[in-house]
């Protein structure tokens, strides 16, 4: 199935996300060995996160109202964020994934969300921190981090996120300071 997948992406993704993608893949794996989970439900949901990163905004919204998914005013202002939820309605329509951790896993990458296992903790954690996202101190850090607690880790990777969408006057979606909080009271 990963020689099927890769082929989607080469068709649908530029080179450079899709090293990206090799990355969350790695790091997923990685992480999932280290809290003795399941390397491969790690590996194909690292592998499948971005599927739909490239669909168009429209296309975004009307997978996801297609789903039934709840939509609020910032996924319409900014329907790139809906990509991760619609990642996962591709694994299952594009690659027959049925498995309910694997497209958890991928719907929670970007935004996180409140309770998410740890799986979702993993691939979070994997998309936000894999190497290619550069080599500073404070990413360094976060990848440390990520290796002792896994909350601990999510809260302090979307208190790094929240810093970079304030500094870049971005919107925040709801979602990322539930998961924060979450995390937070979690660790």
């Amino acid at each position: 199935m990963r020689a099927q997948i890769l082929a989607w992406l080469n068709n649908n993704v530029p080179p450079k996300r899709i090293q990206h993608i090799l990355g969350v893949e790695r790091m997923a794996i990685e992480l999932a060995e280290h809290y003795q989970l399941d390397a491969n439900v790690a590996a194909r949901a690292g592998l499948m996160h971005d599927l739909a990163k490239y669909f168009k905004p429209q296309r975004l919204l009307e997978l996801a109202r297609a789903e039934g998914l709840p939509i609020d005013e910032v996924d319409i202002a900014a329907p790139h964020l809906l990509h991760a939820d619609v990642s996962a309605i591709v694994a299952r329509q594009e690659f027959g994934i049925t498995d309910p951790e694997i497209l958890q896993a991928i719907a929670d990458h970007t935004l996180g969300r409140p309770g998410m296992g740890a799986m979702s903790c993993i691939v979070f954690l994997a998309d936000s921190l894999e190497a290619g996202r550069g080599d500073t101190p404070e990413l360094q850090s976060l990848r440390e981090l990520s290796y002792q607690n896994l909350h601990r880790a999510v809260w302090h990777t979307c208190d790094y996120s929240l810093q970079y969408l304030l500094s870049t006057r971005c919107l925040i979606h709801p979602r990322t300071i539930r998961t924060r909080n979450w995390a937070m009271t979690m660790s």
